[in-house]
């Protein structure tokens, strides 16, 4: 059972929330293993989107069967007030979850505030927030996975906790050398958020960009070339509209590797055994 938790630390728009999305649903397809996906934002639509619309009140089963759940707009709220109460317990958790993939991928979405009771629910948010650190440990004796989004905006201890609790730690990086050299920095110092337990991503990454992973690798330490989530326009657009499964279940037949949507399915089933084989690595350093 692993935590794996995407964060950066960036003002910049890194593509971090896709790039998560991305690497769950992928993983979720290409893996038999039960998935529990958290975001931790507050009034961010932005995974919810990925997975439903308004109007989509059912849940997509794994081979495009429809298969109907209990949907908890804010589950976070309910798993707070089971934490407050202690009554939080592994099995429980799946009760505030949306289901993706039936056994496979279950999501926690953001947490989203009323517009009439907007700042009285951030004040609430910042009590609920403390709860994740629990949460997540809770969870993670009931899933083989926990991936988590992390929010910059979320309390710097809790983050900092939250960073040091994963397994592993994607770090989504812009495709800017400002990200890259703050990367670069922190590596050189053995900074312990970009160490061993750390993999680099660019997130909506652009292959005809200048700084592309053949340049950025003749700069880095190790000397390798990052992981990508490519920036591509049909993923953008499934986001938007509750139709990524969909989606990545069409582009897994693709098999012209001069194709973008297949170069973009290629690099985020990259990503993700990257990511199983940095665990695997892990726990052989533990033994």
């Amino acid at each position: 059972m692993s935590i794996i938790t995407f964060w950066n630390d960036s003002r910049e728009q890194t593509g971090q929330t896709m790039a998560t999305v991305a690497v769950a649903t992928r993983m979720a397809i290409e893996r038999n293993i039960k998935i529990l996906l958290i975001s931790t934002s507050v009034n961010d639509s932005t995974m919810r989107k990925c997975f439903w619309t308004q109007d989509n009140k059912k849940t997509t089963g794994l081979f495009n069967v429809k298969t109907s759940t209990v949907a908890i707009e804010n589950g976070i709220d309910g798993l707070f007030k089971l934490a407050t109460s202690n009554k939080l317990t592994p099995s429980i958790i799946t009760d505030y979850t949306r289901v993706v993939f039936k056994g496979r991928l279950e999501v926690i979405t953001g947490y989203m505030t009323s517009a009439n009771k907007a700042q009285e629910e951030i004040e609430e948010f910042k009590k609920i927030e403390n709860s994740y650190v629990e949460l997540i440990k809770t969870a993670n004796q009931y899933y083989d996975m926990v991936i988590v989004d992390l929010d910059k905006r979320l309390n710097p201890k809790i983050k900092e906790d939250i960073i040091k609790i994963s397994n592993i730690n994607v770090l989504v990086l812009s495709q800017k050398m400002e990200s890259i050299n703050k990367y670069i920095e922190a590596k050189n110092k053995n900074d312990e958020f970009s160490g061993y337990k750390c993999v680099p991503v660019i997130g909506k990454y652009i292959k005809e960009y200048k700084y592309n992973v053949k340049n950025i690798a003749r700069l880095l330490p190790e000397k390798k070339e990052l992981d990508t989530v490519p920036f591509n326009l049909l993923y953008m657009e499934a986001a938007e509209e509750g139709k990524v499964t969909d989606l990545f279940l069409r582009l897994k037949t693709i098999k012209d590797s001069t194709d973008e949507n297949y170069i973009f399915m290629q690099s985020t089933l990259e990503l993700t055994n990257n990511i199983l084989k940095k665990l695997q690595e892990l726990k052989m350093r533990m033994r």
